[in-house]
């Protein structure tokens, strides 16, 4: 079995549905980069007392993802929030953005570290659930944490997960729990030497770009309505 580090990106999408990682990892000409859509909603996690501060008008013009008014309103509480506990100009003003973290199993890119305490936060440029976040998110998180350990041998305890285009910022405690989803997407990703089985909830296959290859029969529009 390799010891390699693995990626955040394969822990996420193993996360997710592991067949779908086996694929990503054996196809050369997929491209891995993120599209230009998605580093301009990355890019409103740096411009939050900018965005407090804009005119409707302007907010508009933004790649948010709510109504103008609805998204200051949003944004203002967490800031709120966030600012009642000490957190929120650190999140503002973070040590560093953008750090590639190597760690003991994995490695990849933090958005922000902050410090003191040292925390990873990382920038989804999705919606986030009605409560918490993804699971893939929440492995992501206990990844992005660990590496951070591992170099600076130091505990962290907490990762943020900001949702830019919804004004959103939330929490993820490094429980017993989500540590054991780790080492169990870490082990999935580790053991891929071939295509895994196919996952039972299919919602997922609907968008997948893999699967023809994968050769599961996505539901039609036609089905959907009920007429197929």
């Amino acid at each position: 079995m390799s010891r390699a580090r693995v990626s955040f990106s394969d822990l996420r999408t193993a996360t997710y549905c592991p067949r779908k990682c086996y694929y990503l990892r054996t196809d050369d000409d997929y491209e891995r980069e993120p599209p230009p859509e998605v580093e301009s909603i990355r890019a409103l996690a740096t411009r939050y007392e900018e965005l407090l501060a804009a005119p409707t008008g302007a907010l508009e013009e933004e790649p948010i993802a709510v109504a103008a008014v609805r998204y200051r309103d949003r944004l203002e509480a967490t800031r709120d929030r966030l600012a009642d506990a000490g957190r929120w100009r650190r999140l503002c003003e973070p040590s560093h953005r953008d750090v590639l973290a190597t760690g003991r199993h994995c490695r990849g890119m933090v958005h922000k570290v902050l410090e003191e305490p040292l925390e990873p936060a990382l920038v989804s440029a999705g919606k986030p659930p009605e409560r918490g976040v993804w699971e893939p998110q929440s492995v992501h998180a206990v990844a992005a944490a660990k590496a951070l350990a591992w170099e600076s041998q130091t505990t962290v305890d907490r990762t943020w997960l900001e949702y830019p285009a919804y004004g959103i910022v939330r929490s993820v405690e490094l429980t017993t729990r989500r540590k054991a989803r780790f080492r169990r997407a870490l082990r999935t990703v580790r053991e891929l030497d071939g295509p895994p089985a196919r996952i039972s909830n299919r919602s997922k296959c609907e968008s997948c770009e893999f699967a023809e290859r994968c050769g599961v029969r996505t539901r039609t529009l036609r089905s959907l309505l009920g007429f197929g």
